[in-house]
């Protein structure tokens, strides 16, 4: 009886949840990048660091960066973990919505353009990769020298190249994976 019931005020509403949630794969992969780029960016920030505040030890600000690392992480899962749960109706997320009943599957051809999205921006990001770090060091450095003339345009358009392929790849990789899960699902 409670079956019935539970059916019928789905259809009353004519809405679904839709789990599992999009973004995790977005967000793990956003950290990663975030992770590198901290990472490779590092020793130039402990070196412009300590020449402006020379009175800080280059190790506190390599603690305050893995701090900062720590904390980015901890934000993205517990982010994450509301919309999983809000996409199973147990908390909100603006982020997470019913969808009307049968759209939360995707379909065949949606999951073949996110296919192909994937991999054109992945190809990109993969090109630029290592342009766009250096990049992101030498912003570092103006940065350092206070003087805007020393930025280089094209650094600026590859970075963000990079990041715009970047971000598109990983939505689309997203939802590629989440919509395969739902697919299988049956949700």
């Amino acid at each position: 009886m409670s079956a019935a019931n539970d059916s019928s005020h789905r259809s009353d509403t004519g809405s679904e949840l839709a789990f599992p949630a999009y973004g995790p794969i977005d967000a793990a992969l956003g950290y990663g990048l975030f992770y590198l780029v901290v990472d490779r960016a590092t020793p130039t920030i402990v070196a412009v660091f300590t020449e402006v505040l020379p009175d800080v030890s280059p190790s506190l600000i390599g603690l305050g960066l893995a701090m900062l690392l720590w904390v980015v992480l901890l934000v993205t899962v517990l982010d994450q973990l509301r919309r999983q749960l809000a996409a199973l109706g147990i908390v909100t997320h603006a982020a997470v919505r019913p969808r009307r009943s049968g759209r939360s599957r995707p379909s065949v051809g949606r999951l073949l353009l996110s296919l192909a999205v994937a991999t054109v921006g992945g190809l990109i990001a993969a090109w630029t990769y290592d342009p766009a770090l250096e990049a992101v060091v030498s912003l570092i450095r103006v940065v350092e020298v206070a003087d805007i003339d020393v930025l280089v345009p094209t650094e600026v358009g590859l970075l963000l190249v990079f990041f715009v392929s970047f971000e598109i790849a990983a939505r689309s990789v997203d939802k590629l994976v989440i919509g395969g899960l739902r697919a299988l699902l049956g949700g």
